[in-house]
């Protein structure tokens, strides 16, 4: 597999620089580029070239760059380049198969630093790159801050996707105050096969992925399809979200929470996930609010316990104390609070007097409905399998 990779990186660098006309500069102190470009090959590598000619030995080029995100400060890499003296090419090649690759779309900037013998420095101007998944021809459709971006499919199918989103986009604003303030960039693959072609190093059940500091979501998902994809779209736009709600330097917000808002603004708790809760509340296998804060079980019926609780625990904080109360907790976790901090300034109850309120309030309700009966289990095993796929 890598030895196959590496023979069109070298064939792009024999394409670079032959039979391309230079595109000189003026020179600066000695110092003409040539050629400074930077090409990407999705999702493997990104490849940057400079040539350079100079007057005077130049004994050492790096490669600065930054990638386009979410970040409370700027964030520099800085790389020793490989070179040649004389009519000098310096070449560089980000290889994604060991860092993981960038989310699709992913604007890079990035600059060279040159150092002569005599120790002075040159510096080129500041480039972009985008890291684009250019295998297919995308179609784009763009609403608001949301853009859907697809190659499978009608314009109605897009069509359909964007209005089911913009619906629960204002849906998930009215009851949390929180709604997309930046633009996001959603990928639609055509199925989960080829979602998982177009990462390196994801789960083997992924069907959908939110790159949240990248305001960026990448789903796999057939026309076929749509009513899944429509609830794992608006699973992986609420994320973001929340995400840009909610970002600050200083702490980050319960998981219960973060994946509950993405729950609730799929529409109403699925019958397979109501089942789960409401065996693990008659059974007394609920878990504590105080572990749901963390990240989730890999056990299977824990995640989707997990899950089902999430949602719970969210429908219980705005049925209980509506939406207002919702937008300031969002407000407060922006602010970097802690979680017992943030909910005893909003509600008046910190993390265990939450677990207490909610336990009490899903226990009444798994009695009313044992009461009138619930679905059965052989059902709810085949859908719980389809429910994973969305997270």
């Amino acid at each position: 597999m890598l030895a196959r990779r590496i023979i069109p990186v070298a064939g792009l660098l024999v394409m670079l620089l032959s039979g391309l006309p230079a595109a000189r500069f003026a020179a600066e102190q000695g110092l003409t580029i040539i050629e400074n470009r930077a090409v990407a090959e999705y999702p493997g590598y990104i490849l940057f070239v400079l040539e350079f000619e100079s007057s005077q030995p130049v004994t050492d080029v790096r490669l600065n760059y930054r990638v386009d995100r979410d970040a409370f400060a700027e964030i520099v890499n800085e790389n020793r380049a490989d070179y040649t003296l004389g009519r000098s090419t310096a070449v560089w090649t980000w290889d994604m198969y060991k860092t993981g690759n960038l989310s699709p779309g992913s604007r890079v900037e990035y600059w060279w630093k040159l150092i002569a013998e005599d120790g002075s420095e040159h510096v080129t101007g500041r480039q972009n790159v985008v890291f684009h998944d250019s295998r297919y021809d995308w179609n784009h459709i763009t609403q608001g801050n949301l853009t859907l971006n697809w190659y499978s499919g009608s314009q109605h199918f897009a069509g359909d996707l964007m209005e089911f989103a913009q619906a629960a986009l204002s849906q998930l604003e009215q009851d949390s105050g929180a709604a997309l303030v930046r633009p996001v960039d959603v990928y639609i693959y055509d199925g989960a096969d080829e979602l998982r072609r177009a990462m390196l190093y994801v789960q083997d059940w992924a069907g959908a992925l939110a790159f949240t500091g990248y305001s960026t979501v990448a789903i796999g998902m057939k026309p076929t399809d749509i009513e899944w994809g429509k609830r794992a779209l608006v699973h992986e736009l609420a994320h973001l979200v929340t995400h840009q709600a909610t970002n600050n330097p200083y702490n980050t917000i319960p998981v219960w929470l973060n994946e509950g808002l993405s729950m609730y603004a799929e529409g109403p708790l699925q019958s397979d996930m109501e089942y789960i809760l409401h065996q693990a509340t008659v059974n007394s296998r609920l878990i504590s609010v105080q572990s749901l804060g963390s990240p989730f079980s890999s056990d299977p019926e824990k995640t989707y316990l997990s899950y089902a609780q999430s949602f719970s625990l969210v429908d219980y904080l705005l049925e209980t104390y509506g939406a207002g109360r919702m937008e300031h907790l969002l407000e407060v976790f922006r602010a970097g609070s802690s979680y017992d901090t943030a909910f005893l300034g909003v509600y008046g109850f910190d993390i265990n007097g939450l677990d207490d309120e909610w336990q009490a309030y899903v226990q009444n309700k798994s009695g009313a409905v044992s009461a009138a009966g619930i679905g059965h289990p052989l059902a709810v095993l085949v859908l719980a399998a389809a429910v994973i796929i969305t997270l």
